[in-house]
């Protein structure tokens, strides 16, 4: 989907449940229902139009094409295969067999035997994961391969990937047989609570549909048990040429790109009798379903309501009104259960409204709540009556007025990046328009749209929506909570009273109040600029204020409207007594939660309504300092916030209790879950349980002080003479210059000269093995930690960026292809300056129980064999491929020149060294890659990790 607000696109609240275990969170999402008789007469049935930029056809077989020139990031193209099936379609002994077909497609097709595709994306520079990727859900299969245009014969190869994709899977038995363990890894790898809460709360909310019982990760014992037949069969009946479709975004001439699909897809035949493509409904239901469910290892209650519509399609003008009506209704409701979360009284932590597609013919609105501890019923009933209040009472003008202004300026923002957008946003527009039959007019006319339309959408338009999605027909409850919980969790029966109750109960208007202050009170005179420095090779300036500040401006063209903002200075908690730091680890949230200068939380996002600008201050152990940015048009807001960051802090302690009580749910119940307790064993094992690295509990929030969290956040940013400030993005220094001299050079300046304090925290020495025994699923998870003294310089950092990369590379071979015992291998590398010079190497990978042992000693046979064996030249030129591809893109990003920019200056480092980074990817060898092996993976000193069952004996 476009990053751009489109409307169009049916956001999949399906999707979010299955990450959440309850349907989706609080983003607003797009669809609405039909407005009033007179808003619909009032406009007529004009179709939306397609995009002019975008050919779409239709090849004499069936198959669909959407194609598209654009030039982010050059010299590539995002290609994708859309399958217009899914899980749903399976058949009894093929649960969990469309997505083991997909990842068939990537193990021997007619032309690239068993694991080539990958190998051969690998050595141009694509991958796997990161870059070339699939996936399956109920309705679709989409399968994505981005590559670069730079030599004809890549995309050649690249569309000859996408016909036997298409039309040429093997589906080798041996290869069945291997990938049964890596499909099964990766249904293990999901197993945890939120599964367990999902398999009993989906047969309620899908009642009577297929859906309830085609999860796309399937059956097990299917998996177990899968053979070529049956996968040949699902791949027979529904990777046809009627119902599929590619997609090709990028920088080629379009002509090209549609030449390619001709040809390649082209000659894919259709099967003389195709099978029919349902569409599986949810049935309805005339009374409300509840599902109520506990488990020992949640950690936080939640509660949600589903109210099941008739999926809304978006085909005309009236309908994309509709839905902006819907955005309008959401927008609003979210603003006014997000204060309400601010009180200290409110009775859930968390609360959304959201409206969007559930499965392909039917969309759900949902409201949902995160429930303070013990207090799943009150919640329900704040959430209702919240609705109710709507319903009764409406909303006021003033609230739709910034609702309008924010989605406008949503929409404005969006325009202004239409020739800046990413190639891969596009393409994933089109995915959904293939899908869903809705046209993709593209953002220009959206835009126009947007300001023609939302000026005339009343209030009473807005309001209708709730007795038009709040139905008593096809509502659905769903319950999660705690085992520990047990005791203030409701019955069915009380579920159901607290509607009948919401529903009669008296609801009192919503009020506000609206200052009409301006944001700084008092504007300083402004400051200098007393020194400049330019590097014209970076297109870097550097200013020297006249209050101390150093500013790093670097304008680009890469977006046509985005600046970024960091800001630091050394310090940080370093600089905080031991007793102070439960206060220091809050300090900035509890400032920010209580507004800034005359303005609270709540007011201050009312002021900021319509604007694009943040800035956020963070206290880490050897910094503070801020981030941010925004719209180039809204640039003094955001210099404005930084101002009133350093100078107009609020303490508020009505937003300090209440902050409190907000994330107490979640670490009320920290201790259930056994991805925390793996994760607390590691950090305290590596810091040595060194006072100052302690995971953050209840209890240490207990600590915390609104008075001593204020102080610190005070201290901190007292100074502002040794701060340094970096500014990427679509700016000129004409128009910065003003804007630094008048909110930058006016920060308060004591010229303390401070800096971080070494705090003692080490890794320990030698081997060290901690098994954490939590958690009832037959799963493991492992983590092994290289660490240790490190000289600090570009060539350090490369080496271990570059042997973390081969040797994931090397571990996904093995680990996941050879042996079958994971579905993934991460490894990260790191080196840092401070408090002194160290590195660090993590792997990390999931597992049966029983093989993470067996797993770990063939990691260390790698680790030894590139030490000692031989370091494939082949396996050298992906890395490297790999690199370069990702540097070209990098030099036309934003964000890598804000953090690349900040961290060299910050350690000292040149940073000419970020223009001539290819000379140091082009010159690695196998001979750098084993002498990194040599020196960083010490097999004498390493942290291993294993968070295994409970039932496991240790």
């Amino acid at each position: 989907m476009l990053s751009s607000p489109s409307v169009r696109v049916r956001r999949s609240v399906t999707r979010l449940f299955l990450i959440a275990a309850g349907v989706a969170q609080s983003a607003g999402v797009a669809e609405g229902q039909d407005p009033p008789p007179a808003a619909r007469t009032a406009i007529a049935p004009q179709a939306i139009p397609a995009d002019p930029a975008v050919r779409t056809g239709q090849l004499p077989n069936g198959l669909r094409y959407y194609v598209r020139q654009n030039a982010r990031p050059e010299q590539r193209v995002e290609l994708r295969l859309v399958v217009n099936a899914g899980s749903v379609l399976e058949d009894d002994d093929q649960r969990g067999l469309a997505h083991f077909t997909e990842h068939m497609l990537f193990n021997g097709t007619r032309r690239f035997k068993k694991n080539d595709i990958v190998s051969y994306l690998e050595s141009i520079g694509v991958k796997f994961g990161a870059d070339l990727n699939a996936y399956t859900g109920f309705d679709e299969t989409v399968y994505i391969l981005p590559v670069p245009t730079d030599k004809p014969e890549l995309l050649d190869r690249s569309f000859e990937i996408l016909e036997d994709w298409a039309g040429g899977a093997l589906f080798d038995s041996t290869d069945v047989v291997n990938e049964r363990g890596v499909v099964l890894e990766e249904w293990r790898g999901g197993l945890g609570a939120d599964t367990r809460v999902r398999d009993k709360q989906f047969p309620v909310i899908f009642q009577g549909s297929r859906y309830a019982e085609r999860l796309p990760i399937g059956s097990p014992d299917i998996i177990r048990a899968a053979n070529p037949a049956p996968l040949k069969r699902f791949y027979r009946d529904w990777y046809r040429p009627d119902n599929m479709a590619v997609v090709a975004v990028g920088d080629v001439d379009p002509a090209r790109l549609e030449g390619l699909i001709r040809t390649h897809l082209g000659r894919l035949t259709q099967p003389a009798r195709a099978l029919a493509r349902p569409t599986p409904p949810v049935p309805p239901n005339d009374s409300t379903l509840v599902t109520i469910t506990t488990d020992p290892e949640l950690q936080l209650g939640t509660v949600t309501v589903l109210y099941k519509h008739s999926a809304q399609s978006l085909r005309t003008v009236a309908d994309y009104r509709r839905a902006l009506v819907g955005r309008l209704y959401n927008y609003m409701l979210n603003e006014r259960l997000t204060e309400r979360s601010r009180r200290p009284d409110a009775a859930f932590a968390f609360a959304g409204s959201a409206y969007g597609s559930f499965v392909r013919a039917t969309d759900v609105y949902q409201l949902q709540a995160a429930a303070k501890e013990g207090g799943l019923l009150p919640s329900l009933e704040s959430v209702l009556l919240e609705a109710r209040r709507v319903d009764e009472h409406g909303f006021l003008e003033s609230e739709l007025a910034r609702a309008r202004a924010a989605l406008l300026r949503s929409y404005e923002s969006a325009n202004a990046e239409r020739e800046k957008t990413e190639s891969a946003a596009y393409a994933e527009e089109y995915v959904d328009q293939f899908l869903t039959g809705d046209p993709s007019p593209g953002i220009a006319w959206e835009y126009q749209q947007v300001q023609r339309l939302l000026p005339a959408v009343t209030v009473a338009e807005v309001n209708a929506l709730a007795r038009t999605w709040l139905t008593e027909r096809n509502r659905v409850v769903a319950i999660a909570a705690p085992s520990s919980d047990s005791a203030t969790v409701p019955s069915e029966a009380a579920v159901l009273a607290t509607f009948r109750a919401a529903h009669s109960a008296a609801v009192t208007p919503y009020t506000e109040t609206v200052s009409d202050a301006d944001l700084v009170a008092a504007v300083p005179p402004p400051g200098r600029v007393v020194a400049e420095r330019t590097n014209p090779e970076l297109g870097v300036t550097t200013w020297t204020l006249s209050n101390g500040v150093r500013v790093i401006l670097k304008p680009t063209d890469f977006k046509a409207d985005e600046v970024l903002m960091r800001a630091w200075s050394p310090g940080g908690s370093s600089l905080v007594r031991d007793e102070d730091m439960a206060s220091a680890v809050l300090a900035t949230t509890v400032v920010e939660r209580g507004g800034l200068g005359e303005f609270d939380a709540t007011e201050l996002g009312k002021k900021l309504t319509g604007k694009q600008a943040r800035a956020n201050t963070y206290v880490d152990a050897l910094n503070e300092g801020l981030t941010g940015g925004g719209s180039t048009k809204d640039l003094e807001t955001m210099f404005q916030l930084a101002y009133l960051r350093f100078t107009s802090p609020r303490r508020d302690s009505a937003a300090f209790v209440a902050f409190k009580a907000q994330i107490a749910p979640f670490f009320a119940n920290r201790a259930n879950s056994p991805e925390a307790a793996f994760s607390d064993t590691v950090m305290l094992t590596m810091a040595q349980h060194h006072a100052r690295a302690q995971p953050v509990t209840q209890a240490l929030l207990d600590r915390a002080s609104l008075d001593r969290a204020f102080a610190i956040y005070q201290e901190r940013f007292a100074d502002a003479s040794d701060f340094t400030f970096v500014f990427v993005g679509s700016f000129t220094l004409d128009a910065m210059r003003p804007l630094v001299q008048q909110w930058l050079a006016t920060l308060p300046a004591l010229q303390r000269n401070e800096t971080w304090r070494d705090v003692g925290i080490r890794a320990p020495d030698g081997v060290i093995e901690k098994s954490v025994h939590k958690g009832v699923e037959p799963k493991a998870s492992s983590l092994v930690i290289f660490s240790g003294p490190a000289t600090f310089s570009p060539e350090t950092r490369y080496a271990l960026r570059s042997l973390s990369e081969y040797l994931e590379m090397r571990l996904l071979d093995n680990l996941r292809e050879a042996l079958g015992g994971t579905y993934s291998v991460s490894v990260g590398a790191d080196v840092s300056k401070r408090p002194r010079p160290e590195f660090s190497v993590s792997i990390q990978f999931g597992s049966s129980p029983t093989r993470a042992d067996s797993l770990f000693q063939t990691i260390l046979a790698v680790i030894d064999s590139t030490k000692t064996g031989t370091v494939r030249d082949e396996d050298v030129q992906k890395v490297r491929e790999q690199q370069l591809r990702a540097y070209e893109v990098n030099l036309r990003e934003n964000s890598y020149w804000l953090g690349n920019l900040s961290a060299r200056e910050e350690n000292e480092e040149d940073p000419g060294g970020l223009l001539t980074y290819d000379r140091l990817i082009r010159g690695l060898t196998a001979a750098q890659l084993q002498s990194a092996a040599r020196q960083y993976l010490d097999v004498t000193r390493y942290a291993r990790f294993k968070l295994l069952p409970a039932t496991v004996q240790p």
